[in-house]
């Protein structure tokens, strides 16, 4: 039986087990997906040495420290840099990205032209996903994170205002707070500033609607989780990994 997995630390939250459990039975595949928690990334070489693998997802925080484990890095993936899929062929550990696709599918329905500008908050593996695609379609982007240490459009969280959010319509919350079971943590944010022009968009998917969401759509805004994103991506994931099954 073909075996694939999750690696990544504190992933009880994660959907992934029941999406490829119901997507095996649903297409009869006789396969099986783990969840494999690692307390640091070395641990990955452990996994490397079960042939029995067959590919593999990468969630937080290893996103951007898997790289120097892998033989190849795609050249999506590279530009990205993060990874978030990793393939095996020719006994070479092989690294993509299906975030970026993922998320560029989740956003076509909501996107609309008042959304020129976008705040990213986090600078995370998975806020580099999102970079690559909003970049790739135009939209000029403004960066929050816990340290901007002066880099240019990063600003802290304290440092967002009212002219900021008027400038930038779409928002995507890129940090895993406000995750299952912190489902009462929320980031600094000031939400009085939203409308109905914006759409906020967090990544995440349990629970379903953040603290974030919730007082978002209080203000008004369009809301959306992280929860079409981890579909369209654990799709891709699948034809990739499809394309370099291992003999």
């Amino acid at each position: 039986m073909k075996r694939f997995g999750l690696i990544g630390k504190s992933l009880t939250h994660s959907y992934s087990p029941s999406f490829f459990k119901d997507y095996f039975k649903k297409n009869n595949i006789e396969a099986i997906y783990e969840l494999f928690h690692l307390d640091s990334i070395d641990e990955i070489l452990k996994i490397f040495e079960d042939d029995k693998i067959q590919g593999l997802n990468v969630t937080v925080p290893y996103k951007i420290e898997i790289l120097p484990f892998l033989d190849e890095i795609d050249s999506t993936a590279l530009e990205i840099g993060a990874v978030n899929v990793i393939a095996f062929k020719d006994k070479k550990k092989i690294g993509f990205n299906s975030d970026a696709f993922g998320f560029q599918q989740s956003i076509k329905p909501f996107l609309t032209n008042k959304h020129e500008r976008a705040l990213i908050i986090g600078t995370g593996g998975s806020s580099k996903a999102i970079e690559y695609v909003l970049k790739k379609i135009g939209i000029e982007i403004i960066y929050i994170s816990r340290n901007p240490n002066g880099r240019y459009k990063h600003y802290s969280y304290e440092e967002i205002n009212e002219n900021m959010l008027n400038a930038c319509k779409l928002i995507v919350n890129c940090t895993p707070i406000g995750t299952f079971p912190n489902i009462d943590e929320c980031i600094e944010f000031p939400f009085k500033y939203l409308t109905e022009a914006h759409l906020v968009i967090d990544l995440i998917y349990n629970p379903q609607k953040t603290k974030f969401l919730s007082e978002a759509e209080k203000n008004g805004a369009t809301i959306l989780n992280g929860e079409s994103m981890l579909k369209e991506q654990a799709l891709k994931s699948w034809e990739i990994w499809n394309q370099h099954i291992k003999s």
